[in-house]
């Protein structure tokens, strides 16, 4: 199976190569796609070396499946040529997310929404991915109605340079700046663009892919996106309320059996979820569960996941996994 990485060398592409290769995804020939700059540089998987291509040349080798993680402008350009094809385009911008006709998916909660003509398919928001894992068995069995969520993201969600101004600035070099100001001993409450409402784009993008990916167009949901000068993960503090009465005892157990969950919500103990302990994983890792008492049916939680994986690349290949079990690709 000819499988394409779009953005091969970048922070997540890279990530993507390696999960792929981990996950023992039957690749038959992997095609690395990057910028001009670095075609022809090798790129070294399962052993054997392959050659960075350009974006037509990766396009006219029809691979089975390209995974794109190169920016929105990339995809909207190129993920419909790929498609033309009958190439199933796993994208993991924001460009097709809230198109009407284009599934938004994360595996453990609406794969079934894929189909065999779905040749372009969209990889949600890193934040939203994490929240929606850790919310939807407990709306399976409560009804969600609200969620009022804040995030502590990692500035690895930023990319390579992000990851580099807050080194220097750790080690007093000379910073190249990514943010408006410095990351280090700060925290930023904004991600990405303002809006006119004052949102950022992060937080309408948490907002509305969340009603979208859970069939719940009427959800209430507002959002709080802040960048802090930490590696290995984003965390969440959500506070969801629900239809129907909840049990503290009944919410553990719903979410210890339930796929891609690691429960952690030992305070006695002091084991709760952290970035340093999430990097690396694959799972959503959830603690601090309590009942919110001042108000009916609600409960306060906290949610932690490995970013560059469950929040990006792990959740592509997901997706590309999905579509070879369902006989899609072969």
């Amino acid at each position: 199976m000819k499988v394409a990485v779009i953005g091969a060398t970048g922070l997540v592409g890279t990530k993507m190569l390696q999960i792929l290769e981990e996950r023992n995804f039957p690749v038959s020939e992997l095609i690395p796609v990057a910028s001009e700059k670095s075609i022809g540089k090798l790129i070294t998987f399962k052993g054997k070396s392959y050659p960075v291509v350009g974006m037509q040349q990766a396009v006219d080798l029809k691979p089975a499946i390209a995974i794109f993680s190169a920016g929105g402008s990339t995809s909207l350009e190129w993920a419909p040529k790929f498609a033309v094809n009958k190439t199933f385009v796993i994208d993991n911008s924001s460009a097709w997310r809230m198109e009407k006709n284009i599934p938004l998916v994360v595996p453990e909660v609406n794969a079934d929404v894929i189909q065999n003509t779905d040749f372009i398919i969209a990889n949600p928001n890193c934040s939203t991915i994490q929240m929606v894992v850790a919310l939807n068995p407990l709306h399976q069995q409560y009804n969600l109605q609200r969620v009022v969520v804040s995030t502590y993201q990692s500035v690895t969600g930023t990319g390579q340079k992000a990851v580099k101004q807050m080194m220097d600035e750790r080690a007093g070099n000379e910073v190249d700046r990514v943010y408006p100001y410095q990351i280090d001993m700060n925290v930023l409450p904004h991600i990405d663009a303002f809006t006119e409402s004052g949102y950022t784009k992060e937080e309408l993008k948490m907002m509305f892919e969340t009603k979208k990916i859970m069939h719940l167009p009427e959800l209430r949901i507002t959002a709080t996106t802040v960048r802090i000068p930490t590696m290995g993960g984003h965390s969440e503090s959500i506070n969801a309320s629900f239809e129907k009465p909840i049990d503290l005892k009944e919410i553990r157990s719903i979410l210890l059996h339930s796929e891609g969950i690691i429960v952690q919500d030992d305070p006695q103990k002091l084991l709760y979820p952290m970035p340093l302990t999430s990097q690396d994983k694959d799972e959503v890792f959830v603690g601090r569960l309590r009942i919110d008492d001042s108000f009916p049916n609600t409960l306060n939680m906290w949610v932690v996941s490995d970013n560059l994986r469950k929040g990006a690349a792990t959740n592509a290949v997901q997706i590309a996994e999905y579509l070879l079990k369902k006989g899609f690709v072969a």
